[in-house]
């Protein structure tokens, strides 16, 4: 049976919005799978980069900046802090307020992440020449910025599961 040409059309694929879908389902399994590895989830990962990139914030404003509900944020941050990988303190501005950072065995961690992540990177787009990956890289950003997306923040963290599904908006 041949295939005939709309076959092989980017609009019979779906066209691009489609194929970013399809892609950024697989990428985020896959990245699932590797970090596994690791003992980690998404969420927990995404939470070990915020802090890596702004310490010292509250739990409130992690759980936004995760689209948690706070309730559940504070299971979600007691898991990572048995395991060691943050650490609570008093916020010095306001005492009713704890503040979270990285711990030395959560900075460890994170490295390890940043090379789970370079190595998925590299997987994902193994396709692509250099120059090509640089170019998809700044068309994926221009687009996740009209759409208005929070650089560094996956929107999947506002469905992943700590102990119970997200609270729908």
């Amino acid at each position: 049976m041949s295939s005939s040409p709309e076959d092989k059309s980017p609009a019979f694929r779906g066209g691009a919005a489609f194929l970013l879908a399809q892609l950024g389902a697989h990428a985020a399994q896959r990245f699932a799978e590797r970090i596994a590895a690791l003992d980690l989830t998404p969420a927990q990962a995404g939470l070990l980069r915020l802090l890596a990139q702004t310490p010292g914030r509250s739990q409130r404003e992690l759980a936004d900046a995760l689209g948690m509900p706070p309730s559940r944020f504070v299971a979600f941050a007691d898991g990572l802090e048995e395991r060691g990988l943050i650490e609570r303190h008093r916020n010095p501005d306001d005492r009713r307020l704890y503040a979270l950072d990285l711990s030395d065995a959560g900075r460890e961690m994170l490295a390890r992440l940043r090379e789970a992540g370079a190595a998925h990177e590299q997987q994902i787009c193994q396709a692509l020449s250099p120059d090509e990956h640089r170019q998809l890289t700044t068309l994926l950003g221009r687009l996740a910025e009209q759409q208005g997306l929070a650089p560094g923040v996956h929107p999947g963290y506002r469905s992943v599961r700590a102990d119970r599904p997200a609270r729908k908006p």
